[in-house]
C-alpha cells in the first residue's frame, strides 16, 4: 500500500537534512580569475549562478550526468575550445569511463553530426588516453554515481537470506533508524516478516534504479526513485531489484513493541521470472 500522506511528511521531515548533507556544493572561480575586473556580473553568473547554483543541484541531477549533458550540449554546438576539455576532464573525474565516453560521442554523432564528433573524439581521446583509472569503473561503481546516498558495504551478515549480492550503508542510527540497501540487478531478499506486539513494520523509500515490492498473495509492485510504501508488522513480503535493474531503496525501522524479523522462504526462480 502506498504510504500515508501523513507518515510522508513525517519521514521527509526525518530524511530531508540528511539528503540536503548529500548534495555537493560546486565552488567556481574561474569567471571571476578571468572576467572579475572587466565583466563582474557575467562572473557572478558564471560562478555563483550557473556552477554555484545550477550545478550544485546535484541532489535532484548527478554531477556523473550533468557532465554528460553539458559534453553533449558543446559537441552539438561545434564548440570543441578550452571550455569543452574543461567539461570532458570534469566528466571523467565524475566517473564517466572511456568506453562510456566513446559510445556517448558515438551515439550523439547520428544527431549532433559526423565532423562534430571527430572533434569531440580527438579531445576526448586526450583526456582519457593512458588512463587506466578510467576504464575501471564497474557497474556498481557507475551506478553509485547516480543516486545521493552511498552504497556502503556487501550486506555480508544478512547474505543467506538474499538471492544475489547486496548492500547496506546505516545513514543514521539514532531516534528512527535509517538504512540505504541496495540491491545489484536480479538480486531480492526472502519473503520475510516484521513482527510486534505493538506498532512495528518498516517503510520503503526507493532512491535508485527500480525494483519491486511484493506482500503475500497480492501482484507485485514496481518501484522507482520517489516511490514508497509502509509495511505493517505480520505482513508476509519481499522487495528487491528488477532483473535487469540496480535497486536502492532507504530501510526504515517503524519503532513498536517487542520488535522481531523472521526470515522465510526464498523467491523462487519461477516467480521471480515472471517479473520485467
Amino acid at each position: 500500500m502506498k504510504i500515508k500522506v501523513t507518515s510522508l511528511v513525517l519521514l521527509l521531515t526525518l530524511i530531508f537534512p540528511i539528503m540536503a548533507k548529500s548534495q555537493v556544493k560546486i565552488q567556481q572561480t574561474a569567471g571571476r580569475d578571468a572576467l572579475g575586473d572587466f565583466a563582474p556580473e557575467f562572473a557572478h553568473l558564471n560562478d555563483d549562478i550557473l556552477f554555484g547554483e545550477v550545478w550544485s543541484r546535484n541532489d535532484l541531477l548527478s554531477l556523473r550526468d550533468r557532465s554528460i549533458v553539458t559534453v553533449v550540449a558543446l559537441m552539438s554546438q561545434g564548440l570543441t575550445d578550452s571550455s569543452f576539455k574543461y567539461h570532458l576532464e570534469s566528466a571523467k573525474k565524475n566517473g564517466v569511463s572511456k568506453t562510456e565516453i566513446a559510445e556517448i560521442l558515438t551515439h550523439a554523432a547520428f544527431y549532433a553530426g559526423w565532423p562534430k564528433a571527430w572533434a569531440a573524439f580527438r579531445m576526448a581521446k586526450e583526456v582519457w588516453t593512458g588512463d587506466a583509472d578510467s576504464t575501471a569503473l564497474g557497474p556498481l561503481d557507475v551506478y553509485a554515481q547516480s543516486i545521493i546516498f552511498p552504497i556502503g558495504k556487501p550486506n555480508d551478515a544478512y547474505a543467506k537470506y538474499f538471492i544475489g549480492q547486496s548492500y547496506l550503508a546505516p545513514i543514521i542510527a539514532a531516534g528512527v533508524p535509517i538504512a540505504n540497501v541496495t540491491f545489484e540487478p536480479g538480486c531480492r531478499n526472502n519473503w520475510h516478516v516484521h513482527h510486534a506486539t505493538k506498532g512495528g513494520g518498516q517503510t520503503l523509500v526507493c532512491v535508485g534504479g527500480r525494483g519491486y515490492y511484493q506482500e503475500w498473495g497480492k501482484e507485485p509492485v514496481e518501484l522507482q526513485p520517489g516511490d514508497a510504501v509502509h509495511i505493517p508488522a505480520g505482513v508476509k513480503h519481499w522487495h528487491g531489484a528488477a532483473p535487469n535493474s540496480w535497486f536502492s531503496h532507504l530501510a526504515i525501522e517503524v519503532p513498536g513493541e517487542n520488535n522481531s524479523n523472521e526470515w522465510l522462504e526464498p523467491v523462487s526462480d519461477e516467480e521471480y521470472s515472471k517479473l520485467k
